[in-house]
């Protein structure tokens, strides 16, 4: 997994207004858990950038007061207008702990539904996942090469190799929808013609 150090200052003030204050000087109020206790702590906004614009996890140590706290980004707070971040929410990586966070889904190959003129849905582009630090994946890797028009990927579907996913089995990560540009799929075509030719040498081997 990527590691990323950021430099931090730890949080003498608490509070809206003395967030507000940080904002306006271009810092990101955080707070991480997992540890003994919360803390609370600022960095500015641009080292935060290639850490958020992006679908990759991850794994940040947090440089404060002269200590390393290995941590995960856990949740993100946007400015519902400005998208401007407001503040985040990491969790403690400790050895032998279970976390859970959101890890993005990676589909290889080109969807044989998609070939045939169907459009591809991404439902779901992150799963959650629960493991000790160790066992957290970078990504959740899967071969579409082979879904057809109709058909889905679901959670039950992907194989998880030392971590537990949290989302429900049956929701669909991504599906193959109908278009007016589909056409038939060859070896749906091959068993419709061989189905009547089965069916037709039944008959006259009854008539016999």
């Amino acid at each position: 997994m990527n590691s990323v150090a950021i430099t931090a200052q730890k949080r003498e003030q608490l509070g809206t207004k003395y967030s507000k204050e940080l904002r306006r000087e271009g810092n990101v109020p955080c707070v991480v858990y997992g540890g003994e206790s919360p803390v609370h702590f600022f960095a500015p906004a641009a080292d935060f950038r290639k850490l958020i614009y992006t679908p990759n996890v991850y794994k940040i140590d947090v440089e404060l007061d002269g200590n390393t706290i290995p941590c995960m980004i856990q949740d993100i707070q946007f400015h519902p207008v400005s998208d401007e971040v407001l503040h985040i929410d990491f969790i403690q990586l400790v050895d032998g702990k279970p976390v859970t966070i959101d890890v993005p889904v990676r589909l290889l190959g080109s969807a044989r539904g998609v070939r045939n003129g169907g459009k591809m849905k991404r439902v779901l582009r992150k799963l959650k996942v629960k493991s000790t630090p160790d066992n957290l994946p970078d990504s959740i890797e899967h071969d579409i090469t082979n879904l057809r028009i109709g058909q889905s990927v679901r959670v039950s579907d992907i194989a998880a190799d030392g971590f537990e996913i949290i989302n429900s089995p049956s929701a669909v990560i991504v599906s193959i929808k109908t278009s007016r540009l589909a056409v038939a799929d060859e070896d749906e075509d091959e068993d419709a013609a061989e189905a009547p030719a089965a069916e037709g040498a039944e008959e006259t081997k009854s008539e016999d």
